[in-house]
């Protein structure tokens, strides 16, 4: 039992290990996550209502999208984002690795006419010829990637855009990093059974990372049947940092918000939004 507690409790070296894919794939947890996803009064795996829509009108304004323009958005999850999009006349693009998500965002844009491609893939291994005017990845899934990851990914981003083209991040702050604690928390049917239909005993280790302004969520969850661990990381930037990594892969940081929404950037919030142009 100490040697298991030890396992259990041990602060893995940073991006380790990386779990993304069991968290939107696995046939249980993916249900829940479309849930979330569509929960109004949470903002948990999608902001809420409100502010998407106040976001989307943004995004069409502040890229002057509209019929003939071109957008991809990665990670659309049930397509809040490329939805709204779309129905400006844009042509749009939605990547997601969860089946579940991405059926029922096809069923949504059927419903109300709207012609969206949506591709079943992981991100970071989708290629495409195609050429976009804009390319989005929004609720700071950039910052769950390792540093390598990242690097990958905007070279996917300046590859896939025109000329001119933008990308649209948020990310989480130095802030949102200090208010973090290390913690470590026991309990059975953590967060309203999230993780499993039937009972399930859960350790949760968030580890903060002092060097790299890296956080970790450790999950161990044990069920009747198995043993899961989850990974979910959190890279938090400055303004300087994020400026300095799009930099290094050929992006010019254009403009600093404080959200996706375009509100102005404040330093003391937890996220902030970033708009970069390809060299």
């Amino acid at each position: 039992m100490f040697n298991e507690l030890s396992e259990i409790n041990s602060r893995p070296k940073p991006y380790e290990y990386y779990t993304a894919a069991d968290l939107w794939t696995d046939e249980y947890t993916s249900g829940r996550m479309l849930e979330y996803h569509l929960d109004d009064s949470v903002d948990a795996a999608s902001r809420n209502r409100r502010f998407i829509d106040r976001s989307a009108e943004w995004i069409i304004q502040f890229f002057k999208l509209g019929p003939g323009s071109k957008v991809i958005d990665f990670g659309c999850g049930p397509g809040l984002y490329t939805s709204r999009l779309a129905r400006c006349g844009a042509d749009v693009t939605g990547i997601d690795f969860s089946k579940r998500s991405l059926d029922y965002a096809a069923e949504e844009a059927r419903r109300d006419n709207l012609n969206i491609n949506y591709i079943h893939s992981n991100y970071l291994e989708y290629e495409t010829e195609e050429k976009f005017d804009l390319a989005t990845m929004i609720m700071c899934d950039f910052t769950a990637l390792s540093p390598a990851q990242r690097g990958l990914m905007l070279g996917r981003f300046h590859k896939m855009l025109k000329r001119g083209g933008a990308v649209l991040l948020d990310v989480y702050s130095l802030n949102y990093f200090r208010s973090v604690q290390e913690k470590a928390v026991y309990e059975h049917n953590m967060m309203d059974k999230f993780w499993s239909g039937g009972d399930c005993y859960t350790f949760l280790n968030t580890f903060k990372y002092e060097e790299e302004k890296l956080l970790l969520d450790k999950y161990v969850i044990y069920s009747k049947t198995d043993k899961r661990v989850v990974y979910n990381w959190f890279q938090c930037f400055s303004e300087d940092t994020i400026k300095e990594e799009l930099g290094n892969n050929n992006f010019m940081m254009k403009e600093i918000f404080s959200n996706v929404a375009g509100d102005d950037y404040n330093p003391d919030a937890d996220e902030f939004a970033v708009v970069a142009c390809n060299d």
